[in-house]
């Protein structure tokens, strides 16, 4: 040691070759986590190195927002928190959209960015710009490493509040200096030796200094094992009030939001429950397929009526945000039971257009579990005639939309018809990913996800793009599932090139893309509105040469072989299962007026 560091004496192994990229693999070890996505740069390069020493896969993407979107796919799928690590400056601001998708779909994800030396901030230093105040406002917890000491204790606090309470994405920032040996970060801080000048001799002293303090007490022994999130639970006696509602309505509804999948309730008692119960269900976001495919108490296309005769509506993980009406789609005359785990959401927009009559803090899953074994006991089951009534509702809108199916469309192929194609011959086993706005839109009322938790797509935030990082993700966490991408043929724009990395880590997806040359979900209210199609005109582009080019398998569907349908679908889904290759399939489609006036903002 220099006789600086001598002097004040802070105990240093100036040999060792541990650093604090390995601190950070340790914990993401000890919380299981068995891969991570990121794309490259020098400022993590020691966290990258040291996951693959330590067994965890690291899946490198060609765009940070993919990564991001791929780690949030892995929370809302496994129960564990997904990660995703990337460089400084560009590189994470590169993840904005993707995180502020996370925090508005509520799923726990964890940012770990890079960034310049803590002794190089604000002075020039490649890629430095204020990452706190970026993510301060679209994370519920950023913090940025100032010694290699802090990593085991910051990195557990994080990841236990992004699992916590209402969940959520959280950053933790890593300064190259506490994640680079001690040896590397001494040689790259310029002390001079044998310094004579008693300016130099100050220099020395004062990085002499900063750098043992970084360093000091970096590999002590310290906990790196998880923290048990905090949920919140609603009370028996509020859960007794709901109960009695419920007991005394004779036409209640219920409406499921994506909080009635999250851990640590399985979503096999929450069906358990809802099927007994036998209310009426209307599903929305990570809730599609909770019910399977053909389950007698989902409904899918008569809401709005339900909404208006029911007596008892429970809004269950639902939020009167504008996918609600802000509340107006709700009757005053109707009792409103709203349940979630966020106090604010609780009361969103009911100063306005709706009022709930039992407003209860606590997890939908959690809630829905034990109200049922309340009315249980008291032999409740809603009844079969409000069921029927639904029902035939549900199947009058049924036949009118197998009808349109049927319907020519000009020049290219029925979107309709498609998508009613694939859902009678997706496999069981299939995960359906959406990324678009029309093509997708109408797929939500034609194919049926088959099981819990074999639907995504981007929530509240209404983010194009997150089909590629999603089907990683879910390909990962689900490695015998058969994953579809339904693209819009714009949104596929964003993350075509992730084709590369299916390719290259081996992660076999299938996509279908609804290739209409046009931002139609825009095009079709601009037009008639403000009379121009400007900005959302696209090409018919050969988008299965892309993918060839890259090396998975591209198929193009069109009028010459639409008699081939259904035979391409089967095809495509061996070459994947069977070859473990990623397929796109280019369906060129025309228009329809299924979803027209469906703008929504």
């Amino acid at each position: 040691m220099t006789q600086a560091a001598d002097h004040i004496h802070i105990k240093v192994d100036e040999d060792s070759t541990a650093y604090g990229g390995e601190l950070v693999a340790d914990v993401l070890k000890a919380h299981g986590i068995p891969y991570v996505f990121c794309l490259s740069g020098g400022h993590i390069s020691p966290i990258l190195v040291a996951c693959e020493k330590h067994g965890i896969r690291v899946i490198d993407t060609r765009h940070e927002a993919n990564a991001a979107f791929a780690a949030d796919a892995v929370s809302r799928l496994s129960g564990k928190i997904g990660v995703c690590i990337v460089t400084a400056g560009p590189g994470l601001t590169n993840t904005v959209t993707a995180i502020k998708n996370a925090q508005m779909a509520e799923s726990p994800l964890l940012l770990i960015g890079g960034c310049a030396a803590n002794l190089s901030k604000g002075r020039g230093a490649l890629q430095d710009i204020d990452h706190m105040s970026v993510f301060k406002s679209i994370c519920k917890y950023t913090i940025s490493v100032q010694r290699v000491r802090q990593i085991p204790k910051l990195l557990r606090e994080a990841i236990f509040i992004a699992q916590s309470g209402t969940p959520g994405p959280v950053f933790v920032e890593f300064p190259i200096d506490v994640l680079y040996p001690f040896y590397l970060v001494e040689s790259e801080l310029g002390i001079k030796p044998n310094a004579k000048a008693l300016t130099d001799k100050i220099a020395n002293l004062y990085l002499s200094t900063y750098i043992r303090g970084t360093f000091a007490g970096a590999f002590d022994k310290q906990l790196v094992s998880p923290i048990p999130p905090q949920i919140p639970y609603a009370s028996n006696i509020l859960i007794q009030k709901c109960a009695k509602l419920i007991q005394n309505a004779q036409h209640p509804v219920c409406l499921l939001g994506s909080q009635c999948t999250l851990p640590p309730t399985s979503t096999r008692d929450v069906v358990e429950a809802l099927e007994s119960m036998n209310i009426p269900c209307f599903l929305g976001g990570m809730t599609r397929g909770l019910l399977g495919r053909n389950s007698s108490i989902q409904f899918r296309h008569c809401r709005k009526d339900a909404l208006k005769e029911a007596d008892v509506v429970l809004l269950i993980g639902a939020v009167c945000d504008f996918r609600l009406g802000y509340g107006k789609v709700l009757s005053r005359k109707s009792k409103i039971i709203i349940v979630n785990r966020n106090s604010s959401t609780l009361y969103q927009n009911s100063d306005v257009f709706w009022k709930p009559t039992l407003a209860v803090k606590g997890d939908p899953a959690d809630f829905t579990v034990r109200l049922h074994k309340f009315l249980s006991a008291q032999n409740y089951k809603c009844s079969d005639s409000w069921i029927e009534t639904l029902r035939n509702k549900d199947n009058i809108k049924e036949e009118i939309n197998r009808k349109m199916g049927s319907e020519p469309t000009e020049d290219h192929l029925n979107p309709i018809h498609i998508l009613q194609e694939l859902e009678n011959h997706l496999p069981d086993n299939a995960i359906l990913i959406g990324d678009g706005g029309d093509f997708v839109a109408t797929a939500a009322y034609t194919v049926r996800p088959r099981a819990p938790l074999t639907w995504l797509d981007p929530g509240a935030f209404g983010t194009l793009g997150v089909g590629a990082g999603f089907a990683l993700g879910a390909k990962l966490v689900r490695p015998e599932a058969s994953v579809w991408i339904i693209y819009g043929d714009g949104a596929l724009g964003y993350s075509i090139m992730e084709y590369d990395t299916f390719v290259r880590h081996k992660i076999p997806i299938i996509s279908i893309v609804g290739n209409d040359a046009c931002w139609n979900q825009i095009a079709r209210d601009q037009v008639p509105l403000l009379g121009s199609i400007v900005g959302c005109s696209l090409e018919f582009s050969s988008y299965e040469k892309i993918v060839d080019a890259l090396g998975a398998v591209g198929f193009r569907l069109d009028r010459t072989n639409e008699h081939e349908m259904i035979n391409i679908f089967k095809h495509a889904n061996e070459i994947n299962q069977q070859q473990r290759k990623s397929v796109l399939i280019n369906c060129l489609i025309g228009k329809t007026n299924f979803r027209q006036g469906s703008i929504s903002v």
